[in-house]
């Protein structure tokens, strides 16, 4: 009975870390910031959110801030549109209008023994858009 257990175990280990090897890497870290003081609407779905790279012409509201950051190059556009795409839908968004979109630092870390320490930055991708809903006609 034990032997059956630990087979399970490590086949569950294994499985596990192969999943985590194939999406691991390839994740992006979402943050959103409603905007004080704005109107709050009904969450939307987020496939009807659209993706804009200039302010529309439409009315519309500004409702706050998405930031995306891939976790490397190899993630997909889809996949960083569709988490701005989710993460905008909450705030009852109808488009993203991207506004920056650069590698920036992102991050540093301490390397080598007390006496001789250096910092080295580590540098990603950040996309901000601004979340709207449109209003009137």
């Amino acid at each position: 009975m034990k032997t059956i257990f630990t087979h399970r175990y490590v086949a569950s280990f294994l499985a596990a870390a192969a999943l985590l090897l194939m999406t691991g890497c390839n994740t992006v870290s979402i943050s959103s910031n409603q905007f004080i003081g704005g109107p709050i609407y009904a969450p939307t779905n987020p496939a009807s959110v659209e993706i804009l790279r200039t302010p529309p012409s439409r009315p519309h509201v500004r409702l706050g801030e998405v930031t995306a950051e891939p976790s490397s190059d190899s993630v997909s556009v889809q996949q960083i549109e569709a988490a701005l795409q989710k993460a905008a839908a909450k705030m009852g968004a109808n488009a993203v209008v991207i506004v920056y979109d650069r590698t920036q630092v992102t991050g540093a870390f301490i390397n080598g023994p007390w006496y001789g320490r250096s910092i080295q930055e580590t540098r990603g991708r950040v996309i901000i858009g601004v979340a709207i809903r449109y209003t009137g006609n």
